[in-house]
């Protein structure tokens, strides 16, 4: 659920005053928050921001196209490796299954393969 347009963005006030300060002396220093909830203002176009996504900062350039949104979004908690089962498996390794006969395409622990074998 979203906040009340009543009591306005959530902007976090050490934040804000660490940006204010960074805009004032135009240097490109990184600023570290822990504050994912603070939603990006205007002021903070052009500022470096390292937000805390649980484990380490995630350095995070503030362009106009964030304005409105907040910190947290822009530096994901978990991790994607990847599916698990054996067709990532097969895709990973770039094999095809062991028990399959090229030359059939039919797995050779089937009757049908036993069958074909025999036929040879």
């Amino acid at each position: 659920m979203s906040r009340s347009s009543k009591k306005g963005p959530y902007i976090d006030p050490r934040v804000y005053k660490k940006v204010v300060a960074a805009k004032k002396t135009g240097g490109k220093m990184l600023i570290k928050t822990w504050s994912r909830a603070c939603v990006i203002f205007p002021e903070m176009v052009g500022v470096t921001m390292a937000v805390h996504n649980g484990k380490e900062h995630i350095p995070i350039f503030v362009v106009e196209d964030m304005i409105g949104h907040k910190l947290g979004e822009f530096s994901p908690t978990r991790k994607f490796r990847r599916h698990g089962g054996r067709m990532a498996k097969e895709e990973e390794t770039g094999s095809s299954p062991k028990n399959v006969d090229q030359n059939a395409n039919i797995p050779t622990g089937s009757a049908k393969a036993r069958k074909n074998q025999n036929d040879k």
